[in-house]
């Protein structure tokens, strides 16, 4: 009866071993370039990154990604129409555009950043390094102002090094595209710019 038990207890240590060790091995898995550009695509497709920086066509059935500015971020010279801002006073209403890629809300504008390798307008001139220090402590280009909402960075940061690097690689393959984003718009600013001043 002791021997099956031992046996029994044997059994499951090497199940648990085996999957701890495996479980490890995946995780720190060294992926191809191709396998992490193809996992990086893989996020950002289902992570909704087109939700915000991908400009929308209307169709039918509602707004759907323009895949030709793919990512590209707030449109260079779009604008915003006249806003009651009481409407986006602490409390009360977030707004955005019909890209849902300018935001609107008590902290000002913001506008969604352009992804697109372009070296002038993009993430063209950011380091791999610099990409991920965005992404961990939610400063523009790693150093700079806060990253405003509705941009989920503290959610993103968590992800792995792994994880953050295979979006970068990923984004490093798409078309670039010249847009040149607006820095965000500050709340007294806003107040004059939606009023229509």
């Amino acid at each position: 009866m002791k021997s099956r038990f031992f046996i029994a207890i044997a059994i499951v240590a090497v199940l648990v071993f085996t999957q701890i060790n495996c479980s490890g091995k995946e995780e720190n898995k060294q992926m191809t370039q191709q396998e992490l550009v193809a996992h990086g695509k893989y996020i950002v497709t289902t992570g909704g990154c087109d939700d915000c920086h991908t400009p929308k066509i209307y169709t039918a059935n509602g707004p759907v990604p323009d895949t030709t500015r793919r990512l590209s971020g707030f449109q260079q010279g779009a604008t915003f129409p006249a806003l009651d801002t009481k409407y986006v006073a602490p409390g009360n209403w977030v707004v955005t555009e019909s890209n849902f890629s300018g935001w609107v809300g008590p902290w000002g504008i913001s506008y969604a950043s352009n992804l697109t390798p372009d070296n002038a307008t993009g993430i063209g001139a950011l380091t791999e390094e610099m990409f991920i220090k965005t992404l961990r402590e939610g400063k523009y280009m790693g150093v700079g102002r806060p990253l405003l909402p509705p941009m989920p960075w503290p959610t993103i940061g968590q992800m792995t090094d792994q994880d953050l690097k295979a979006i970068y690689a990923y984004l490093r393959t798409i078309k670039p595209i010249q847009n040149e984003v607006p820095q965000p718009t500050p709340p007294d600013k806003m107040m004059e710019m939606l009023a229509g001043k």
